[in-house]
């Protein structure tokens, strides 16, 4: 009864609340999304892209809620617009649950080989025997946590099934490591200009799906490439967070979301300073930490943050 209020009171929030800005649409937009009302989050993008259609991202997850409400069109113009804006992951969007549907239309290919024009032009100077070998391998990555998200998130989650499916995601994440440390050790910490932005990303997912130790080997190679343009700073913000947590130390950009056992909900993980948490995460190019809470569905309130936060160090064992 208790999930079945909480899904009925995300519905409400995601029908009556009065956004405004383009920001508060696409809130709204993925808090309908959250609840699986996938009609009232078209709905809502559509108000939000009145306003802009800029951000690629935004689009390409429009285009996700509109292929799982079967509005077939939208979802092509949705996902096309965003192609035009900037999206490059030809690897995900061929692996994306939420874009099944579309597979056996004919716009499909022609949305697909769209993305591949564009890539070929992009990346003419690209490794692309490196490039081929990290979408496969991002693929790889993602594709079985896409599969054990879908069990997770469930009403009555499978919990055999969430272990079968962990433990080839273990077995998937071992092989992955290998091939990436090679390339790592090898040449280094590649950038966009050598693999691409699928590319690039995939080296971050692979070393920060890793154990601790492997984290640890590679964030001081990720900081320098930072700083050489070589990888983006919102993912090592990321790595930094979670090796802070896994060391005992409070992480730096509130990246890190954890769910206390004891109340069911998920929660903001410790973090230093949490009052100025915003203007850190903004130097790394991220968002507001409240808009990160609210795709998690977690409510943000800073001095609540703050109140709670000698239980959640609890919680997680921080020593510093």
């Amino acid at each position: 009864m208790k999930k079945l209020l909480a899904f009925f009171f995300i519905v409400i929030n995601c029908i009556f609340a009065q956004a405004q800005s383009y920001k508060e649409w696409v809130q709204k937009a993925d808090s309908c999304y959250n609840a699986q009302n996938y009609k009232l989050s078209v709905a809502n993008y559509e108000k939000a892209f009145k306003i802009e259609q800029k951000d690629y991202g935004d689009l390409y997850n429009a285009g996700c809620s509109a292929s799982l409400a079967k509005e077939k069109k939208k979802a092509f113009k949705w996902l096309n617009l965003s192609i035009d804006k900037g999206y490059e992951n030809i690897a995900h969007i061929q692996i994306d649950g939420d874009l099944k549907s579309l597979h056996s239309e004919k716009e499909w290919k022609k949305t697909i080989d769209k993305l591949q024009k564009k890539l070929d032009i992009i990346g003419a100077n690209y490794d692309k025997v490196l490039e081929k070998e990290l979408s496969e391998i991002y693929a790889d990555d993602q594709e079985i946590r896409g599969e054990f998200m879908n069990v997770y998130k469930a009403q009555n989650p499978d919990k055999k099934k969430m272990d079968s499916i962990g433990k080839i995601m273990g077995k998937k994440d071992s092989i992955n490591l290998i091939k990436v440390m090679k390339i790592l050790d090898e040449r280094g910490w590649l950038g966009k200009n050598v693999v691409g932005g699928q590319g690039n990303k995939t080296l971050f997912l692979v070393i920060q799906h890793a154990d601790l130790e492997y984290q640890q080997k590679y964030l001081p190679m990720m900081r320098e490439a930072a700083k050489n343009g070589n990888a983006d700073p919102g993912n090592l913000a990321y790595l930094e967070d979670r090796v802070a947590l896994r060391e005992g130390r409070k992480q730096i950009y509130g990246s890190q979301a954890a769910k206390n056992k004891k109340t069911n909900k998920m929660y903001i993980s410790p973090m230093i300073d949490p009052d100025n948490v915003d203007k850190r995460r903004a130097e790394v190019g991220l968002g507001t930490i409240a808009e990160y809470a609210a795709k998690l569905n977690i409510k943000w309130d800073l001095e609540t943050y703050k109140k709670e936060l000698p239980e959640t160090e609890k919680l997680e064992n921080i020593k510093q």
